[in-house]
């Protein structure tokens, strides 16, 4: 069985459009799922993953016609 990998907040926070105070109040909401290890809060990969899929892409704007 492979363990899981975890990010901290701080890392999470960097791959999603959420800032970490924002990632903590969903935390406490239950929105996100996380775990408690020592005292950091970490958020499970499959949770991360779950995130930037609802992460729209970038769009390129199109520059004018001159």
């Amino acid at each position: 069985m492979a363990l899981e990998r975890h990010y901290r907040l701080a890392e999470v926070a960097e791959l999603v459009p959420y800032a970490v105070a924002t990632l903590r109040k969903k935390i406490a909401r239950r929105e996100i799922a996380s775990v408690k290890i020592g005292r950091r809060v970490c958020v499970p990969q499959r949770e991360v993953e779950r995130l930037l899929s609802g992460v729209r892409p970038a769009v390129a704007l199109k520059a004018d016609d001159q």
